[in-house]
């Protein structure tokens, strides 16, 4: 993992305290990386917050579609009507 190869044992003490350095670095970022991982109650917290954002997003631009051509969603809100009107006109008969 360490793109620099450990110091040889000619190595002075300067050379020994910088792997030592990068090696507890090293260890560091990957105990971190495990940890989010492992964090399970705030990786759902975060796609939470992701998809109330989305959802936020995708209502805003609904919103102003509606704004612009308000007879589409008319048009969808009669069809809905008429196919809920059919379904319970069918299953009265029956």
């Amino acid at each position: 993992m360490n793109p620099n190869p450990e110091p040889g044992p000619s190595a002075d003490m300067d050379e020994l305290r910088a792997d030592i350095d990068a090696t507890r670095q090293q260890l560091g970022e990957t105990v971190s990386a495990l940890s989010d991982k492992l964090d399970v109650k705030g990786r759902v917290e975060q796609k939470a917050a992701e998809t109330k954002a989305d959802i936020a997003h995708r209502t805003a631009e609904l919103s102003d579609t509606v704004r612009r051509r308000p007879a589409i969603p008319v048009g969808a809100v009669v069809a809905v009507a008429a196919l809920v009107g059919a379904v319970i006109w069918l299953r009265r008969r029956r």
